[in-house]
């Protein structure tokens, strides 16, 4: 039985994206492990010195309205100089943000979905806030299948593709599979 804490954003503009880029994945349909565990330890701070595994969160599932196109500017790293000034380059990057999203995270026990609800998280960046709906949900492993969006099952096998490096394992590849349920996302 999972016990599933459902969160939504009301402002709706969620970005994840891993150090692939959305190019070669296109990585708004799945969060990675480390997106996980960086949930995972937010909620539970006292997971903060364990890195490279997820342990309290079972599974999840991403789902959402619609993605829409936005232009970011970005400048690089380093400076050009000239004989009169230093400048950094710019250059124009396409995302993906994600139009009312809507994340499962489901748990082994009850009381630490109960913990879990009753806090906001964030999909990678700090403004990206969603909150949880007052309500726990149970579900079997067949019911969570069912309920329509994106998984990335974590792993490496046949089907699994380069998701992005791991933040909290030096870098670590992960790799993972996509699961995918329903005709309509919301």
């Amino acid at each position: 039985m999972y016990y599933t804490v459902k969160y939504t954003g009301k402002f709706g503009f969620i970005k994840p994206w891993t150090a692939v880029r959305d190019g070669e994945t296109f990585s708004q349909q799945f969060l990675t492990p480390s997106i996980i565990e960086g949930i995972e330890k937010k909620l539970f701070p006292e997971l903060l010195t364990n890195n490279g595994s997820i342990c309290k969160i079972k599974r999840h599932k991403l789902n959402y309205a619609a993605i829409d196109s936005q232009q970011e500017v970005t400048q690089t790293r380093g400076w050009k100089v000239s004989k009169k000034e230093m400048t950094r380059e710019r250059s124009i990057i396409k995302r993906g943000v994600m139009l009312d999203p809507v994340l499962y995270l489901a748990f082994g026990d009850k009381a630490e979905a109960q913990t879990a609800a009753k806090q906001h998280i964030c999909l990678c960046r700090n403004e990206d806030v969603m909150l949880p709906d007052a309500e726990i949900y149970e579900f079997t492993d067949e019911e969570f299948a069912e309920i329509d969006g994106f998984e990335l099952c974590f792993g490496d096998s046949e089907q699994s593709f380069l998701v992005g490096y791991n933040r909290f394992d030096n870098g670590k590849p992960m790799y993972g599979w996509i699961e995918y349920n329903g005709n309509k996302l919301l």
